[in-house]
């Protein structure tokens, strides 16, 4: 594999920033509270501009429009919200807000096509659940962290994180970009974010292991028992792999650089551990689900006895 498929691979880069992190660390804290802010507007103005704005009438669709909404905040805020209750620090749990509120990652929609999901439910989630985003994470963050920091700041980063990249990305939409050096895009710019957030915290990862644990242990509950335990449910029920691949992302796969932006750009960089710690968890969790839970054999493996089914029915 040259440097360019090492570039393309999303577990391999995101990896080696969170080892480069831990080991180098980020001392700027003045670039900090700014960086993340900037890589993720534009990550979020490119990743934006590949997803269609067409066929998103919520009344036309609207058993897709509600699941996504369900999937992808109430179900998916609900454990780190919950969690953010038991903490006493007020810092630590802004950082676990921070993650309930944000939205789903915008990677959900490539990540559905490659592990051949309903990409068309895809793209109209997340596009109704970005739009709604910058009305709900004001309110989330004010009924769960309203007395550690200023509304109308989260307020302001939203539209800058959210409102204008979604304005940004239709006339981006219209430059052409390659597959894979789209894949090398989004993977640096999260590189980035994973380097500069998980560096800010190097001596907090250190010294605070009970608490690294704490944290992992409900991004385990908010990833991996989630994720698996939507995917075993709607299985059980007959729902088909095309709808259970978005469904389970939604669900479990936050969008942890707008996380990060708000809280280091709102708060001191110890508020962003809870988040960088779960970081671990998410890169385990995506590579799960790549390789293990929805591959290519398991799809074919699961549709073989459907096919057979229908073929004895016809005959």
């Amino acid at each position: 594999m040259g440097i360019k498929g090492l570039l393309g691979n999303s577990s391999f880069i995101m990896v080696l920033a969170l080892v480069l992190a831990l080991i180098i660390g980020f001392p700027y804290r003045d670039l900090g509270s700014k960086i993340p802010l900037i890589v993720l507007a534009v990550m979020m103005t490119v990743s934006l501009s590949r997803i269609s704005f067409s066929n998103l009438n919520p009344i036309k669709h609207k058993t897709s429009v509600l699941r996504a909404l369900i999937l992808g905040t109430l179900v998916a805020s609900f454990i780190p919200l919950a969690a953010s209750l038991f903490i006493d620090d007020p810092l630590y749990k802004a950082g676990l807000v921070f993650i309930g509120a944000a939205p789903f990652a915008a990677s959900v929609v490539p990540l559905s096509f490659i592990m051949k999901g309903d990409v068309e439910h895809a793209a109209r989630g997340t596009i109704i659940v970005y739009l709604l985003s910058i009305i709900y994470i004001p309110v989330i963050v004010k009924l769960f962290a309203g007395e550690t920091v200023s509304i109308l700041d989260v307020v302001g980063y939203v539209v800058i994180l959210v409102l204008i990249p979604i304005i940004l990305s239709r006339p981006v939409s219209r430059v052409k970009i390659s597959t894979s050096s789209m894949q090398i895009f989004v993977n640096l710019c999260v590189a980035i974010l994973i380097f500069v957030s998980v560096g800010s915290n190097k001596n907090i990862f250190e010294s605070e292991t009970s608490l690294l644990l704490i944290f992992m242990g409900i991004a385990v509950l908010r990833t991996f028992v989630l994720g698996l335990g939507l995917e075993y449910l709607e299985k059980k029920c007959g729902i088909a792999w095309e709808q259970r691949v978005p469904d389970v992302l939604m669900a479990s796969y936050k969008n942890k650089g707008v996380a990060i932006a708000l809280t280091m750009g709102l708060l001191p960089p110890a508020a962003a551990f809870p988040i960088t710690a779960s970081i671990i968890i998410e890169v385990c969790w995506v590579i799960c689900m790549d390789r293990f839970l929805f591959t290519s054999k398991r799809r074919e493996k699961e549709i073989r006895p459907e096919s057979a089914s229908t073929q004895s029915m016809d005959a």
